[in-house]
């Protein structure tokens, strides 16, 4: 039976508008018709889909105002940083579709009596299961890689950002894209599923908490397909002797509250060796007291409301937790008595292993501060982790920092003297309990393909 899915806006705590979800049978429907939009875009060559996912990629700019207001109302991005997500996507079209012919062109290899042929070719539908916190870009970020490869795609979106799914699935086909190779699914969670199971489904990838990821890939596993997960971390920025403690000050708050704080390559765990911690701690306490949460239709407000009640509680807790272990709260840490889901910028001190301030994702505007010996033990307390998506190194010695962060650094992702996030040309990915598989930089478009030999004697 349908059920109703109400979307919340997390500033008011009020609703927003209802939606319904599919039947089985209508989900059945959707995948088979799916395949059948596959069948003929991967006969499209690439120059013919470059043409249609640039048009996306203009269609989403024309739109730009629109989709920015969508994201303020159903997730609470500052109006302010909603701009940039969207250039971002468009970027991603534009960069997907300049350099397909080079990633996906049969490759010349050497055969003994003859000739070889290595080919990328497409596989079939592609199901995504996608968060909310970049409710376009998470989305586009993969799609698009696999649209340029030829495949079909199916979204399985947070149930909070469903506006955005809708406007996202209304751009493609303004665009020109053929039905049903991009489709929404309005579905609960337990009919997912049904999809990675279905025989015409070749891979999953998911973006969303490592508990979950754990679950999809294993679901996916006994159907021997293939996944890619984007999972959480809790990024070390390591900020080391020679640092220029304003430029890792300004660079660290930013990471930190950018899109409420809840972006998984987000600044976590601010790592700091003792010459210098105090310098930084104080500066950066200053600069965290200054950020104040507010309406996020307001161009001037950085820090917006966590994106649902159940996540701002959740956060709260553990940081309530951290406390109880021994952390001290320096800065914020206390519920606001105020309409909305917000939560105020938190500094927390004194961080040990054990507390969830060190071990786990904190997915808000909470910064935990760790006192290092030096820069040995920043890099080992860095790797004490169970994740590895992303960090940051603070080093005026530019050489140095290059070398510790690609010989020693265990994560996907480093930023090196300021703060970064996706770029389209550039790898995004993680190790460890961050996932694995990568997307951006043209690796995206062939983590779904038949790479396919071909042996021709002469």
């Amino acid at each position: 039976m349908p059920n109703t899915v109400t979307t919340i806006n997390p500033a008011t705590g009020k609703a927003i508008r209802e939606f319904d979800t599919i039947t089985d049978e209508a989900l059945q429907q959707k995948i088979e018709q799916s395949h059948q939009a596959f069948l003929e875009w991967k006969s499209r060559s690439i120059s013919e889909r470059g043409a249609l996912i640039k048009k996306v990629g203009e269609r989403l700019n024309a739109h730009k105002d629109r989709l920015v207001k969508l994201m303020t109302e159903e997730m609470g991005k500052p109006i302010s940083q909603g701009p940039g997500e969207i250039d971002l996507c468009k970027a991603i079209c534009d960069y997907s579709a300049d350099n397909a012919e080079k990633v996906l062109a049969d490759e010349e290899r050497d055969l003994d009596g003859g000739r070889a042929l290595v080919s990328y070719q497409p596989i079939g539908i592609i199901f995504g299961i996608q968060p909310w916190n970049f409710p376009f870009y998470q989305v586009v970020r993969y799609a698009i890689a696999n649209l340029m490869a030829g495949n079909a795609v199916l979204l399985k979106h947070a149930p909070n950002v469903w506006g955005c799914a809708e406007a996202l699935e209304e751009i493609f086909k303004e665009a020109g894209m053929p039905e049903n190779i991009f489709s929404v699914l309005y579905i609960q969670d337990q009919q997912a599923s049904q999809v990675t199971e279905h025989r015409l489904v070749r891979g999953v990838t998911f973006t969303g908490s490592a508990a979950t990821g754990r679950k999809i890939a294993a679901a996916a596993g006994e159907q021997l397909k293939k996944t890619v997960l984007e999972l959480g971390s809790n990024d070390a920025f390591l900020v080391l002797e020679d640092a220029d403690i304003d430029k890792a000050v300004n660079a660290c708050v930013m990471g930190r509250i950018y899109n409420n704080g809840q972006t998984c390559v987000a600044a976590k765990r601010f790592v700091v060796v003792d010459a210098v911690y105090d310098k930084f701690r104080d500066a950066f306490v200053e600069k965290m007291k200054n950020v104040a949460f507010g309406d996020p239709t307001d161009e001037n407000t950085q820090l917006g409301p966590v994106a649902r009640k159940d996540l701002r509680d959740a956060l709260h807790q553990q940081v309530q937790e951290s406390i109880e272990n021994g952390a001290t709260c320096v800065v914020g840490g206390e519920l606001p008595d105020v309409e909305g889901f917000f939560y105020p910028a938190t500094v927390l001190e004194d961080v040990k292993p054990g507390m969830p301030a060190y071990d786990g994702e904190l997915f808000g505007p909470v910064a935990s501060l760790i006192r290092a010996t030096d820069e040995d033990d920043a890099l080992r307390i860095a790797n004490d982790s169970v994740y590895g998506l992303g960090g940051g190194i603070f080093s005026e010695d530019e050489e140095r920092a290059v070398k510790l962060a690609r010989d020693h650094f265990d994560t996907g992702m480093i930023s090196i003297n300021g703060y970064y996030i996706a770029q389209p040309n550039l790898p995004f990915g993680g190790v460890k309990d961050s996932g694995y598989g990568r997307e951006h930089g043209g690796f995206g478009m062939r983590e779904f393909v038949n790479i396919k030999s071909m042996m021709i004697a002469q």
